[in-house]
């Protein structure tokens, strides 16, 4: 049992909410499942929605009441402006093993980059152009990755994601000092601290009437960057959840011309 200050149980209690799922169970052709080891006994699922041999990949992290079969839905979305989605799962979630920890996000991240050419390389995928994309909880480990491998991606993209981890946990109406939550325990997962050293090209998608993580935070990301080049499109009327119901033409424009346009 992981006695990190972040692995509090009410904390991880409001921060987790994962359900399980079995491997295997997609109906889109071409989907391949797998397992990522990131340490004893432990391994992460995936799905990767393959598209086209050659099509750049999106190496997707997503938001903490999600798994990957809920990809299933929009994964054709991405196949229509020519990507490859590879989306993962956090401990506890789907078919992945152990239980959800804030204290692993970071470092089990770090294990799918590691096996991220094996991956590719079995399902026949050749020499494209990967992408780091994370939505809300999600944007800590792509943020993470594009700061401590930018020469393994091409470009970031944060959807409704949080500028620092004091925010994410106030939010949740906890107060980190409540739990012994020192600057230094929250500041391994700063996304806009990060940022100021990522010279990535950035793509900030963010919901106008975002009650859970308000747009501020997606202009604090993308004030950060380092990046030249970066965009952040702004979705009126669209909240935390909803960015695709609400925006779904101009969403899948951008991510278009920034994974195709570059």
């Amino acid at each position: 049992m992981s006695t990190h200050p972040l692995d509090n149980p009410l904390i991880t209690s409001m921060l987790f909410y994962p359900r399980a799922d079995r491997p295997g169970s997609s109906h889109i052709a071409g989907a391949v499942d797998g397992s990522i080891p990131v340490a004893d006994g432990v391994s992460l699922g995936y799905r990767f929605y393959i598209h086209q041999a050659a099509a750049p990949v999106i190496l997707y992290f997503h938001g903490n009441g999600e798994i990957v079969s809920d990809y299933d839905g929009i994964a054709r979305l991405f196949f229509d402006i020519g990507i490859s989605l590879l989306v993962v799962d956090y401990r506890g979630y789907g078919w992945s093993t152990g239980s959800p920890l804030a204290s692993k996000l970071l470092s089990d991240a770090e294990a799918v980059v590691a096996a991220l050419p094996s991956i590719l390389s079995n399902a026949k995928v050749g020499d494209v152009p990967v992408f780091l994309m994370g939505r809300s909880l999600g944007s800590a480990p792509a943020v993470h990755l594009a700061y401590t491998f930018p020469d393994r991606f091409k470009g970031l993209i944060i959807e409704s994601g949080f500028a620092d981890m004091p925010s994410v946990i106030r939010r949740l109406g906890i107060q980190p000092e409540m739990f012994s939550l020192p600057e230094q325990v929250l500041a391994p997962v700063g996304n806009a601290r990060k940022l100021q050293n990522v010279k990535l090209p950035l793509l900030v998608i963010h919901g106008e009437a975002d009650q859970l993580l308000p747009v501020e935070q997606g202009q604090q990301l993308y004030d950060a960057s380092a990046a030249e080049n970066k965009t952040m499109l702004r979705i009126p009327h669209a909240g935390h959840n909803d960015i695709l119901m609400v925006g779904m033409e101009r969403y899948f424009r951008s991510l278009q011309h920034f994974a195709l346009g570059l």
